[in-house]
């Protein structure tokens, strides 16, 4: 495992963009680590490497996944939650470990969302008897845990059984004060309303007075011209 590890950290190091990494900082506020390797070169290296993965036992990937998790780099987290989302090898006594990684890695919006979506999402969709546990981390104190559990919702809330629980996550995070928490679950509600279009639209305008502008227009980005009027105006 050490010599593919090795391997594949030499292809991310022998092509970063000094530009590139020197302008990605200024995305996050929070202290990141970044190689500096373009998405359209990351996903070539992911493409050379995939062989390996394709076929190999969980627990090999586990603890590869680990291993690049630990690393901490914007670009070995990524690789990881690839491994994770294309294998989807995650069954429900894994819970523990999806939060472990939660708690551990995740340190920035970008990789929150990917996690969220890919991941998390993902899970929740092939064990819906987890929706309850998003609503108790909508609730915690940490940024990460209340983002995920709005984002987790952005593309199984297309479904009608998940539609009432993004509802009920935004419900919790309506005034969260933190504004990526608000992004989060704006950026929820935009997606759902591609497929629930008058649900959120009538969710918002129930509690467009309590809304955070960021989340508003987020949550209303893509509705028809006279929806957002409506929305916006006191």
């Amino acid at each position: 495992m050490k010599n593919l590890s090795d391997l594949i950290m030499a292809d991310l190091l022998s092509n970063v963009d000094e530009d590139y990494r020197k302008n990605s900082y200024k995305y996050f506020k929070e202290d990141v680590k970044i190689i500096g390797v373009r998405s359209e070169k990351r996903k070539e290296i992911f493409k050379k490497y995939w062989p390996n993965f394709k076929n190999a036992e969980k627990k090999f990937m586990l603890e590869f996944c680990e291993l690049f998790l630990e690393k901490g780099y914007n670009e070995t987290i990524a690789f990881a939650l690839e491994i994770a989302r294309k294998r989807n090898f995650f069954e429900k006594s894994d819970f523990s470990l999806i939060e472990k990684w939660l708690s551990k890695y995740i340190k920035n919006w970008g990789s929150c969302d990917d996690f969220s979506v890919h991941i998390l999402g993902r899970f929740i969709k092939n064990n819906p008897e987890f929706v309850d546990t998003m609503l108790i981390w909508a609730r915690k104190k940490d940024r990460w845990y209340k983002r995920a559990s709005a984002v987790a919702f952005v593309k199984i809330s297309r479904e009608e059984k998940f539609l009432k629980y993004a509802f009920k996550i935004a419900d919790i995070l309506l005034e969260d004060e933190d504004d990526l928490v608000r992004k989060g679950y704006g950026w929820m509600l935009k997606e759902a309303a591609n497929f629930h279009l008058n649900d959120v639209f009538n969710y918002v305008i129930k509690n467009k007075s309590k809304m955070p502008r960021t989340a508003l227009r987020y949550a209303i980005e893509k509705m028809p011209k006279n929806m957002k009027m409506e929305a916006m105006s006191k």
